[in-house]
């Protein structure tokens, strides 16, 4: 008996997740077409994580949310619900597609191999989210670049806090290998209590590379026009900046590395008051230069 997309649900929404979606700051009118992304994309992405279902049924299930998407079927609500508001709105089904390509590789690729590895996967893992939300907002393609490298580091903090669950659950190791190996190390070393000395290291490194990508998207705030987004995307940047931070000093196998209400509080209060005063200095820039 063939198992179906609902039976591998996991009952997490947009609550469970580390980041905001379609948050109150996004404009009421955008809202609808996001919260359909997201229904998808967490539909699938339950599919793919699922960790007792065979890789042929999840592979079958990716299939009909493919061909629901681009209306060959109506096999998945999620699909057919995110094609018609796409249609309605004129928006590309690309990032859709863009993320089953991540989900199949979640299912048939369980390791990767270096760092330029980990970033095409999170080409199609992370980025096609932030660009669908700066679609819908009819923000210019030119913030990809920045929205980029913030979706990839956000992408790798979520690697980094669930190594030891990734690899425990679904063996599945985002940690690039060539990094383990340099420290003579394995994916085994997940399993450990707490992190080994040779693997503090190797999370560390990784972590200060997100702060690198973390560093090139600094600008994106500014970038867009929607000036409810843009605040969203501040606030956004300031949690993944203290995560990694926490991601340098923690050890995520034997602590906890994410934000709890109390630490949200401050981290919130601090991203908006610095958009604030970056766009009052930018609207007093730009009145003097008028003036001239």
């Amino acid at each position: 008996m063939s198992i179906s997309a609902a039976e591998l649900q996991s009952g997490k929404g947009a609550g469970d997740e580390n980041f905001p979606v379609a948050s109150l700051l996004i404009r009421k009118q955008h809202r609808p077409a996001i919260q359909a992304f997201y229904a998808f994309a967490r539909a699938a992405d339950d599919i793919a994580d699922h960790p007792t279902a065979p890789a042929e049924d999840k592979l079958r299930l990716l299939e009909e949310f493919r061909t629901s998407l681009l209306g060959e079927s109506q096999a998945v609500a999620q699909a057919v619900r995110l094609r018609e508001i796409a249609a309605s709105r004129g928006l590309s089904l690309q990032h859709g597609l863009d993320l089953l390509e991540a989900f199949r590789r979640d299912v048939t690729q369980l390791r990767y191999r270096d760092w330029n590895a980990l970033m095409d996967y999170c080409r199609y893992s992370a980025m096609p989210v932030g660009r669908f939300v700066l679609e819908v907002h009819g923000e210019d393609p030119g913030t990809w670049p920045a929205n980029d490298a913030l979706c990839a580091a956000l992408q790798v903090i979520n690697h980094l806090q669930d190594c030891k669950k990734d690899h425990r659950d679904l063996d599945r190791v985002y940690i690039p290998m060539e990094a383990l190996w340099a420290e003579g190390i394995g994916p085994e070393a997940l399993m450990e209590p707490r992190a080994t000395p040779a693997l503090e290291r190797v999370i560390k490194s990784l972590a200060r590379r997100t702060s690198q990508l973390l560093a090139y998207a600094r600008p994106f705030s500014g970038q867009i026009r929607d000036r409810r987004l843009s605040l969203e995307v501040a606030i956004i940047h300031e949690l993944a900046q203290d995560l990694t931070a926490k991601l340098l000093r923690r050890d995520p196998l034997s602590e906890r590395v994410h934000h709890n209400a109390l630490e949200l509080v401050p981290l919130v209060l601090s991203a908006g008051l610095r958009f604030t005063s970056q766009r009052l200095s930018r609207s007093s820039w730009q009145f003097a230069r008028d003036r001239q």
